[in-house]
């Protein structure tokens, strides 16, 4: 394999009391077969056990961030200006790889590339507070992606997306919901390659913060996608999730 085939994977973890779901995620990323990770882990000030959680595993992270935040994508502001891998991405409290081995599959599903992807995706599965498998996320991930796809939803769980470090922006602050759905766009809009790993890469806990805000995160989704496709487009694929809605 090239050198530069074995990228550093900056993976972030935010948390906020998370003292019964954190260590399953900070488990996930450092018993990985594939060693080039940099785990940046960033609590805002809990007030339950998180935090001597984490301190159990200090020398399996690189850096730790224990303070106050104006919420969780601010927190993950802070998590990108630290990073320094090739490819970032977020693993939030709660969220798993898939295996023990789904970075070092993920890096050999470039083997015959020439240079590394702008965007490397996958699938998730949708497990329980326990762990357990429930299904697979209802939006697919496509085998072809570009930043026209989010048009339809958001077909990548962010915790499935690793994008190039030197093409993550920062979080957009003025959506307090679905800043993810609008940041994925904007690496997409740059992105020149998009590398489907035809794995699952994810465990996602289907307890998220968007879902107890369904409402304003919709709103959101729909101002985000006004910004990103115009009005009409918008309102046409709206159209189109009403009707598959109705025929259900």
């Amino acid at each position: 394999m090239h050198e530069h085939l074995t990228p550093l994977f900056s993976i972030i973890t935010v948390c906020r009391n998370a003292e019964a779901t954190i260590e399953d995620t900070i488990q996930s990323v450092i018993t990985q077969t594939y060693h080039r990770v940099e785990y940046i882990v960033i609590d805002g000030a809990s007030t339950d056990r998180t935090l001597q959680i984490i301190e159990r595993y200090a020398h399996r992270i690189s850096c730790l961030v224990s303070e106050p935040d104006s919420g969780l994508y601010d927190a993950m502001n802070k998590g990108l200006r630290l990073a320094t891998g090739d490819y970032v991405c977020f693993l939030n409290a709660g969220d798993s790889l898939h295996e023990d081995d789904t970075l070092q599959l993920m890096v050999r599903s470039l083997a015959g590339l020439h240079e590394l992807p702008d965007v490397i995706y996958g699938q998730t599965a949708l497990v329980d507070a326990e762990g357990h498998f429930l299904r697979m996320r209802r939006l697919q991930a496509p085998q072809r992606l570009s930043w026209r796809s989010f048009r339809w939803g958001m077909l990548v769980c962010h915790q499935s997306f690793y994008a190039r470090r030197t093409l993550a922006p920062a979080y957009d602050l003025r959506y307090r919901y679905s800043s993810d759905f609008d940041w994925c766009i904007r690496v997409m809009r740059q992105a020149r390659t998009l590398h489907y790993t035809d794995l699952t890469l994810t465990d996602y806990l289907s307890e998220g913060l968007t879902t107890a805000h369904q409402k304003a995160s919709l709103r959101e989704r729909f101002r985000i996608m006004r910004h990103h496709y115009g009005l009409l487009s918008t309102l046409l694929c709206h159209a189109w999730f009403l009707l598959r809605a109705v025929l259900k």
